[in-house]
């Protein structure tokens, strides 16, 4: 039997989100892929900040703010808002750069 490393953790990671929609404060949560990593989406209900208590969770599975992860800054997470939520996105610092994106050239 071959085990994908990269399925245990999207399991892992289906564990997390489903875990963040049980809370009150989290409108919805959800795994998404940029062109080279995975991240793990979270709309706050009409906040801007995240939970200490939900970015400790993120923290323990190593998932971190992108765009501080990005820039070099601190824990930032915002994206922007969606209707009366704001969404941040953590960055899965265990497959960073693992996931491969292709150009296709048109002749």
């Amino acid at each position: 039997m071959t085990v994908d490393p990269m399925g245990d953790r999207r399991d892992e990671l289906e564990d997390v989100v489903s875990d963040l929609r049980a809370r009150d404060a989290i409108a919805d949560a959800f795994i998404a892929k940029s062109f080279t990593d995975r991240l793990v989406i979270v709309d706050i209900e009409g906040r801007d900040e995240v939970p200490a208590d939900v970015i400790e969770h993120l923290a323990d599975h190593d998932l971190r703010g992108a765009e501080g992860v990005y820039s070099d800054g601190e824990g930032q997470s915002f994206a922007g808002s969606v209707g009366d939520t704001t969404r941040h996105h953590f960055l899965d610092m265990r497959t960073r750069g693992a996931h491969q994106s292709y150009v296709v050239e048109v002749e």
